[in-house]
């Protein structure tokens, strides 16, 4: 799961009590991107260290391909990095995302597992996402697809109430898709030339730290 905030546009949001300088961790969003698989690099839904069986690549239309799934905070910094196969649905990976994400404190207590809002597109809009950030008490920012919609008015009073949406702060949504912008600048991540998925994760990891430098290379 990628996390984003809902206040992404603002540059100058205040650090909370206990919490790194500069990390905003008000809302998160989830999402993934594909990158094609070139060469001889031919779920990872179980350790993050083990390789998996397919190796993270999935034949679909254009061919060999992966996909990068982020999760990342209000400001489009990547917080979990997980690599499954191209062709592979985007939302079974949503609970694996969320299970790994950790916020360190700067001060003494427990990393910080619980965003304020998650911000998806459609893809997320399953009923049990959704239970699972209710029961959380996580936001759930994320639209109903309309065969869902048409479900539920065909159903009457027993399909429901729909679900709440803030449609102004899905605005804020779109810090995920630039952060695979910034993510891809690295060729080796654009397109995949590593046949293990832990080596194509390790680069994308490494690049999510290259990231984070570039905003606590001030931080005392």
């Amino acid at each position: 799961m990628a996390t984003q905030g809902a206040q992404s546009n603002d540059k100058d949001l205040p650090t909370p009590p206990g919490e790194p300088a500069g990390q905003d961790v008000s809302g998160s969003g989830v999402d993934p991107s594909i990158a094609r698989v070139a060469g001889l690099a031919v779920d990872l839904l179980g350790g993050l260290y083990d390789e998996p069986v397919d190796h993270g690549i999935g034949r679909s239309r254009g061919g060999l391909s992966t996909k990068l799934h982020h999760l990342v905070d209000g400001r489009g910094r990547p917080l979990v990095v997980l690599v499954g196969p191209g062709q592979a649905n985007d939302s079974p990976m949503f609970p694996t995302l969320l299970q790994h994400l950790r916020v360190a404190r700067c001060g003494p207590g427990r990393p910080r597992t619980t965003p304020d809002a998650v911000l998806g597109d459609k893809a997320y809009s399953a009923r049990a996402h959704r239970r699972l950030l209710r029961s959380r008490g996580i936001t759930a920012v994320i639209p109903e697809p309309s065969d869902q919609i048409r479900n539920r008015k065909r159903r009457g009073s027993a399909g429901g109430r729909p679900p709440v949406f803030d449609a102004e702060a899905y605005r804020g949504r779109n810090v995920v898709e630039r952060s695979f912008n910034t993510v891809k600048q690295w060729r080796a991540l654009a397109t995949r030339y590593d046949k293990l998925a832990i080596v194509y994760r390790g680069a994308a990891v490494l690049r999510a730290i290259t990231i984070w430098l570039k905003h606590l290379r001030d931080t005392p």
